[in-house]
Order: C-alpha cells, then structure tokens, then sequence
C-alpha cells in the first residue's frame, strides 16, 4: 500500500470513528494521527463489567460505550498515551486476561476474551506511548487515580464498619478508593491530578493526612527558607460506570502479523 492510499484510508477511519460518537464526541482529526487498531474489551465499573470499544492511535486511547453493536458509541474518553501507565494482571478464579489502565483523573481494569488479545493491547499500546515519549514532544505523566473498590466488594463502610443500606449509600473516596458511607466522606479536597480546582469527595483518614501533609510541607519550606505555595497558584476550590474483543489493527507494520483483523 503506497503512502498516499493509506493516509486517505486512515483518514476515513478516523472520521467513521469521530462520527460514531455524534455531536456530543470531540474530532478526533489531527495532522499525523493514525488509527493503530480498535477492539471491544470488558471494562470493570463501580457495579459490573460492561463492554466498551476502545480506539487505538499514535497518541492517545479513545474509548466509549457501545451502542447499537458498535455502530454508534456514546460517553467518548480521551486519554493521552503519555498519561497512560499499563499495569498486568494474574488470572484469578473469576477474572482472566486481565490487565490495569493508570491515568491521572481515572484508573480502571480491564480484560480481554483471550490472552492473546491481551498481550497484544499491551504491547501495542506500550510501543505508541514509547515512540511518543522518545521524540521529546511528550512528558510522562507522574501522578495517577487510585482504582476504586467495586461495590460489591464492601457491604460495610470501609472506615467506620457501619453496614451500607438503602439510606446508608455507598460512596468513593478519590483519593483512597476506598467504600465509605457519607458521613465518613463529608469533607471535600482539590487533587490536583484528578482535578486541578475541583474540591472532589475524599475520606474522613485521606482528609486527615492532606491536612498533616500541607502543615508539614508549610513548615518545611523550599530550599531558600520560603514556603513552597509561595510564588504558586494554588487551585481555588462522579460516580461514573462502564470491553468483549475483536481487535482490528490498520497500521503499516509488523504488527499486523500479530494483531490481525478477526
């Protein structure tokens, strides 16, 4: 395939996944940016694992619920593949071929139909974020989301052991991850990672220890013998969740050896 027939060929599929996405999706068209593969996996949520089609480029992950089997997906997220970190997973009793995505604001599980399809999510998305860092334009991100406890890990309180009910809900600390009901999760604080001026649902023990954290650091100061907020801006003060796998790969490469279309 020359190169002028594949990059009009990535064009096209890069407008049919911008457009699945509707009006509520963000353009996904970008000089340079190619559509490496795409595939469904099963994404953990706070509930259960719900299928989602993921999309991979050159520099970021897409991925949105599934609509329609695939035709059409809605609730688009957009991740950049500096910001990614991939973490594996061994198989368990009830999970197999499972692997977790860091991010900054969100970090979640999810698994593929077979461990060949895993590897290969894997190796493909360390090798775009690799060939990205390697050029300069990009940082490594350093700060990630905990993963949140599934609700159905926890019928108690994880701080004060009182058992959830129907008026006693469930509730996640952002910065722990932790089940906690909202008596032990009134407090509010900005996480810079997650969000940089949002003041986000944290527990009564994460909101003790930002507390101690920011007296310490006050009272350490920075090397010249001046608080360390001094000279900063310092940010002002959803539950959410969702894939089932065919992974198709377009890129010019020898990945299309290992990551065929099924």
């Amino acid at each position: 395939m020359d190169q002028i027939t594949f990059d009009k060929e990535n064009d096209e599929r890069i407008k049919a996944v911008e457009n699945s996405f509707g009006a509520s999706g963000r353009s996904l068209s970008k000089s340079g940016r190619i559509l490496m593969g795409q595939g469904r996996l099963m994404k953990q949520g706070r509930r259960k694992p719900q299928p989602k089609d993921f999309f991979l480029f050159n520099d970021v992950l897409v991925y949105g619920s599934v609509i329609l089997n695939g035709r059409f997906h809605k609730n688009q997220k957009i991740i950049p593949l500096e910001d990614i970190e991939l973490e594996d997973m061994e198989d368990s009793l009830d999970v197999r071929n499972q692997w977790l995505i860091r991010t900054p604001r969100k970090s979640f599980f999810v698994s593929a139909p077979s461990h060949e399809e895993k590897q290969a999510w894997i190796e493909h998305i360390k090798e775009c974020r690799s060939g990205l860092l390697q050029d300069g334009s990009c940082q490594r991100g350093s700060s990630f989301a905990v993963t949140w406890i599934p609700d159905r890990a926890s019928f108690r309180c994880m701080r004060c052991f009182n058992k959830f009910t129907t008026t006693k809900r469930r509730h996640h600390c952002r910065k722990c991850g932790f089940l906690v009901c909202n008596s032990c999760s009134k407090q509010r604080a900005v996480i810079n990672h997650i969000h940089p001026t949002k003041r986000l649902r944290v527990c009564s023990r994460c909101h003790t220890q930002n507390k101690e954290e920011d007296e310490i650091s006050r009272l350490r100061g920075d090397s010249a013998g001046m608080n360390s907020l001094e000279g900063e801006d310092v940010a002002a003060s959803s539950d959410e969740d969702e894939g089932v796998g065919m992974i198709q790969c377009y890129a010019q490469s020898s990945w299309m050896d290992t990551w065929s279309s099924h």
